[in-house]
This record gives structure tokens, sequence and C-alpha cells, in this order.
């Protein structure tokens, strides 16, 4: 495919910024691409004969599917001949001195480098880009700028009168000057998705392009000419239908408006709250809020109008609708299927489960704090409801492979001769905690790791754990682990006889289940 390639998150918002009419050169400018990047990408989806609605209905496989991937050679070509500009521009001042003599010289360096062709268009691209001045003259809807004021304001703990520092967001439409302010916890990518969330409920619509800082929590990988955009951002912006577009380093002009906005801040809200105590973050921002509203509704000094009159005639009317729900969070982990057609979600320390014949595979997972899916390849393979309890297992049936077959070398019968080599009651409670799922794979992870307690404690005190904790209301790897641990197998409480029996319960199968 020739032009620039981009990724795939790019590429759903160069589907989502055609199917709302915007020409090419708007896209290429949304994006931060070339215009030839998008007539290709364009002329693609006309000889794929899909419309833009239908493209926006496939997987992110299918989209992988219909257009290479990125080519990570290109990429660092491009980077290597960029660095060359500024110095090359320099050169050009000097008499004598060619494009032609400049490229010759960076063919030397680099003799896989771009052809003549080439070198003069990225040139001069960057020329055009570079040195774009003059009076920056805004349209309505199209940004929205956003920045950390670098001062903070405060909070108390009421209870242990803790100081904690909350930072101030500002957001600001540059059409308008139209004006928001939020305090938060932090300047983590959690807290500048919440603030950008409330902000877009707050204006009532959406812009084409959030324009922020090259902060860590927005830049994956910063860049001169081209940063890389973390994926929990482009998510946000796919959710809302707009791009993500960080201002560029060392260029004051860029950000230049929301810069003032925060100097305003100081003086209509810093200093108002500065002789008040708050006791929780709500508290503080209910005060803000208070605020804000004064704020949008001062006369401009040289305009009989407001920010608020200047926001609801040019600027209001021109928004994109919000989308049905806001958005929520997402989360990105790799992970692998374990034998038991489950992935192990850290952050809540509990199991998912996916399509059996994904075990051995490593997956991406996607999270919020609602839903866990899984994917791979780009196609989602698992969708489940977020489950905060640690150690659960959350299962769906036709993802497990048959309850009566063996699975690989693992099956309840193995586990079980295992547990019988150290002990009756240990063989007892394997089987138990095997039986008390419905679906016996989910037990063999807990049994493989009892059964690895022979190799730290002496047979006899593994034993004397599980004779201890047969009686108990239900089987699990921790009981036996935290009897170990805290030597209750040495206690000498009475034991329970061998063939005392099991007491009943719903969801014991018991013995024959596995014949």
């Amino acid at each position: 495919m020739a032009g620039q390639r981009i990724d795939i998150m790019d590429l759903r918002q160069l589907i989502q910024l055609k199917r709302k009419g915007l020409s090419n050169r708007k896209v290429a400018q949304a994006l931060g691409v070339s215009r030839n990047t998008v007539n290709t990408y364009v002329q693609a989806f006309t000889s794929h004969q899909l419309s833009y609605e239908q493209l926006e209905g496939l997987s992110e496989g299918e989209l992988a599917g219909l257009f290479p991937q990125t080519d990570p050679k290109d990429c660092q070509r491009y980077e290597q001949l960029a660095d060359y500009f500024p110095t090359f521009e320099k050169e050009l001042r000097k008499t004598g001195c060619t494009l032609q003599t400049l490229w010759r010289s960076y063919l030397e360096d680099h003799p896989d480098g771009y052809r003549y062709t080439q070198f003069v268009h990225y040139f001069n691209q960057w020329k055009g880009k570079t040195k774009a001045s003059g009076i920056l003259r805004h349209q309505a809807g199209q940004k929205l700028f956003i920045d950390f004021a670098g001062k903070t304001l405060s909070w108390v703990d009421r209870d242990t009168g803790t100081i904690h520092p909350a930072q101030v967001f500002v957001a600001i439409l540059p059409a308008s000057q139209y004006t928001y302010v939020q305090a938060t916890a932090s300047q983590k990518r959690r807290d500048l998705v919440r603030a950008i969330t409330d902000c877009k409920s707050w204006l009532g619509g959406v812009t084409k392009a959030i324009v922020g800082d090259n902060m860590k929590a927005v830049v994956a990988k910063g860049h001169k000419y081209a940063p890389m955009i973390n994926k929990t951002l482009k998510d946000l912006a796919l959710h809302y239908g707009c791009v993500i577009d960080p201002a560029r380093p060392y260029h004051p002009k860029d950000k230049a408006l929301v810069e003032g906005a925060v100097q305003l801040v100081y003086q209509r809200i810093f200093y108002p709250l500065s002789g008040q105590t708050f006791y929780s973050l709500d508290e503080l921002n209910e005060a803000i809020r208070e605020l804000l509203g004064p704020y949008n509704e001062y006369r401009f000094h040289n305009r009989p109008t407001t920010r608020r009159q200047q926001f609801l005639e040019i600027e209001q009317p021109t928004l994109d609708p919000l989308p049905p729900v806001p958005y929520q969070l997402r989360y990105y982990k790799r992970a692998k299927v374990q034998k038991i057609s489950h992935i192990y979600l850290g952050v809540d320390k509990n199991y998912y489960s996916v399509p059996h014949r994904y075990v051995g595979r490593h997956v991406e997972v996607q999270y919020t704090g609602d839903v866990v899916e899984v994917f791979y390849n780009g196609e989602r393979i698992a969708h489940h409801k977020r489950s905060h309890s640690a150690g659960t297992y959350t299962t769906i049936g036709t993802h497990m492979p048959s309850a009566h077959q063996a699975y690989n070398d693992w099956n309840p019968d193995k586990f079980a001769r295992r547990a019988a080599r150290i002990g009756p009651y240990t063989e007892r409670y394997i089987r138990r905690l095997i039986g008390q799922y419905d679906y016996p794979e989910i037990g063999y992870k807990q049994a493989q790791g009892i059964l690895a307690f022979a190799k730290q404690y002496p047979a006899v005190r593994v034993e004397a754990a599980c004779r201890r904790a047969v009686g108990g209301h239900r089987a699990g790897y921790r009981t036996i682990a935290n009897i170990l641990k805290n030597n209750l197998d040495q206690s000498g409480q009475t034991e329970l006889p061998l063939d005392n029996h099991i007491p009943d319960h719903d969801n014991i199968r018991g013995k024959n289940y596995y014949q």
C-alpha cells in the first residue's frame, strides 16, 4: 500500500471523520498525516466496495485484514531523516547549498534512505508545518485545548488532618474562550480521562479534536513531529468520535490560549478559594463550579460580549453530539490463556474464561470498571462482567472442554491418585475441591498448588492439614496454605475420623461423577 501507513485506532478515526463528511484534507489535518495517505485509504475503501457504516462495524481483526500493518522500518527511516531537517534548514542559508547536495550527504550516512523525490517531499512538508506562524484564527467547534495548572489547590482529611494537594485541570474552547476547570487527585491517566469526560458532559457536546501538552498521560512515546498517543486516549477519542492532537514541544504558540486561561484561573478561582478550607475533593470541585459561572460571564475588555454568550452563539451549535453513555476508562494487559481455559487478571486477582481452543495463546485483555474483554489478533473472543472479589472464577460454560474428557494430561482421577500418595485425607480433600465446581478444570490449579506443598513441607503435615480442613464448609488452596503457615496442623486439635462423612452439599457431585 503506497503512502504512510497508520495504526488500527487511527484508521477507525479516519473512517469516523469521513463518515461525518470531512474532506480528505480536513481528515489529514486532524490525524496529523499527509493528504496522500488519506487519499490512499479512501481509494482502498472504494476498491473494497464497503461503505463507511460497514467499515465502522468491522472488528479490528477484519480491518487489519483489509490493510497491511505498519512497517517499523519505514517509521525508523523517517525518524532518521527528520533528525536532519533543522541542520538542513541552516545549511540551505549558505551560498551554493542545494537540496540535491544535502540529499547526497544524507545517502552517504544512510544508503537505504529515501530517494530524492521523497526526500524533498518530506523536507518541504516539515518546513511548511514548522514555519507556519502568525495570528491563529480558530474555527468554532474544532478544538478543545487542555492543560494542568502549574500550581495546586488542596483539601484536608477531616479525620487525620492530612493536607492533600489537588491538581487543577483547565480546558478552553479557543473560538469562544469558554473555560472549564476541575480539581483532580493527580495528573495520571485515570484522572485526566475523568476530567475530559466530565468536561465534555459539562459542554454538552464534542469538538473535532482535543489539543493537549505532551504529558505522560497522553503520549506513549514522545517525538518532535509525530508523538505516539497511548491506547487509552485513542480509545477515548474513538468513543467520542474525535482525535487527540498533542501540541508540538517547544512551540508555545500552539497552547498559548490555554496557558493564558490558566493565568486567569489563578486570579478568578485560586485567589477567591485561598482563604477557605475544603474536606474532600468533591467539596473543592463544588466550590470551583460556583465560581466557574461568573468566570465565563466576565465581559471581554475589547468586546461587548462574554465567554458564555460566544459559546452559546457560535460554538455550541457546532459541537458534535455526546455518545449515549459517558466513556469508561479502559485498561490494557497481555495475558496467557492457562490450561484451565482462563486468563488471570492480576489487578483483581481473579480469573476469566476463554474458549479452550486458545489455551497456551497470548491474548490482550481490555477491562473497564464494569467489563472484561479478551482479544486475540484483534478479534474479541470473550466478554465478561467484571468481578472485584479476589480469587473468583468467572466462567462461561461453552468456553470449557467437556467435563468428562481428559483435558490434556489433567483430569480429576489423576489429581486424586497423586493426592492418595500423600494420604487418604489429602485424596478426599482434593476430590472435594475439584467436585465443588461446575467445571472441574477450575479446581485443577488449586489442587496442583495443594499437592505442591509436599515439596515444601513433610507429607505428614500436608495430610494433617487436609485432615483438619476436610470438615470445613468449602475446600480451597488458601485454607491449606493458612493451616500450614500458622502450624495449625500441629496444634493438637481433635482429629476427625477417617470414615467421617463429608457434609452433603448441592454442588458436590460425588464419586460416581468421575467413573
